[in-house]
């Protein structure tokens, strides 16, 4: 396996369409990475670029201990998964795992070997002599995977291989690839537009908007540091809250929306900078971080609009300041419709965000 390191890379499209942003990354040996975000992002084409499969524009791209921008794609021992499973339909999964194998010449009895090394990491040992079209979509991409795994790449690179399952076998399939990554201490990449996939993927998250890097981290870091508000409502579902307005003293610290006459009373424990109380900002909470108080404690009042009630929990939604405010709850918990609650956000998990397009967390 090997380190991955892009310096300064980017990609302009004929016509001055810049897809990705000059892009610092470094992909350690044996590390799974997450590049994620929505579509147009500019997640894929990095990606194309370690393989080469896209020429880099500018910068650097580094496999190993070698230097690969003007190496073909065949010749940086990489293996990639697509969306597409690309299997040839007349072979059976043993040909198709060993296709590559024999391209390269190799030896029967070695091609043997790690086909059924392969074949017994995925679970399909029993599928050798079956061909494509006796497969389901999991068998299939399986298959897809186990083509890649008997190369015994440098690196694998994923182009969102799950897209074209069900939900079910989508976390059946996370769990496989999680599971493949521990055994082999693989370098992985893999590219989604899930922020489920790359939170329990990835051991550390590229988020990219507008083929522009936004941060660098670890899961939990991202989900409980975002670096600004696009961040901040990408990762976690349902999305973080987001009120504009302005704090206040008034008997006390307060936010005031932007819009409409709500006032929500923010709890002793919270210490905004001191930046925040000179300007406009965006508050950010997420729907589990707001609790169900009670009427002697600090809160606001608004009223149920619509009951999700999903059996290990339930979402409520309101209307606060003109925005709409979810709060996740104990699946226990299931008030009537238009019920005025009481609502309190919790001290340690209020974001603050300037109220400008950058959206910059403010720390």
């Amino acid at each position: 396996m090997a380190r991955v390191i892009l310096e300064q890379v980017s990609k302009t499209y004929p016509g001055g369409v810049q897809a990705v942003h000059p892009v610092d990354l470094d992909i350690a040996h044996g590390e799974f990475a997450v590049l994620v975000g929505p579509s147009g992002c500019g997640k894929s084409t990095t990606l194309r670029m370690i393989a080469g499969l896209e020429e880099a524009t500018s910068g650097t791209i580094t496999i190993g201990d070698r230097v690969v921008n003007d190496v073909e794609p065949r010749d940086r021992n990489i293996a990639m998964v697509f969306q597409s499973y690309a299997l040839y339909p007349h072979m059976s999964v043993r040909d198709n795992l060993a296709f590559g194998l024999k391209m390269r010449k190799m030896a029967r009895d070695e091609i043997a070997t790690r086909v059924d090394q392969a074949a017994d990491v995925l679970g399909i040992a029993e599928l050798l002599d079956r061909k494509p079209r006796a497969l389901s979509g999991g068998q299939r991409q399986r298959v897809a995977l186990g083509r890649a795994l008997v190369r015994d790449p440098d690196v694998f690179l994923f182009d969102e291989p799950l897209s074209n399952l069900d939900a079910k076998m989508r976390v059946q399939m996370r769990t496989e690839i999680a599971r493949i990554h521990h055994r082999l201490g693989a370098t992985m990449v893999y590219v989604t537009h899930d922020q489920v996939e790359a939170m329990t993927l990835g051991q550390r998250i590229v988020v990219m908007k507008d083929g522009v890097v936004q941060q660098v981290a670890r899961p939990l870091e991202l989900y409980e540091r975002p670096v600004n508000r696009f961040v901040a409502g990408f990762i976690g579902s349902p999305a973080m809250n987001f009120l504009p307005g302005r704090l206040v003293m008034r008997d006390g610290l307060v936010f005031i929306p932007a819009e409409g006459d709500a006032v929500l009373p923010l709890p002793p424990g919270f210490s905004p900078p001191p930046a925040a109380l000179q300007q406009p900002v965006v508050l950010g909470v997420r729907p589990e971080h707001v609790a169900l108080a009670a009427e002697n404690e600090p809160g606001f009042r608004s009223a149920v609009q619509v009951v999700e009630a999903l059996g290990n929990e339930t979402l409520l939604y309101f209307t606060v300041g003109g925005e709409e405010f979810i709060v996740r709850t104990a699946g226990a918990v299931t008030p009537a419709i238009e019920q005025d609650l009481r609502l309190a956000l919790q001290p340690d998990h209020i974001h603050l965000f300037a109220s400008d397009s950058e959206g910059l967390a403010l720390r």
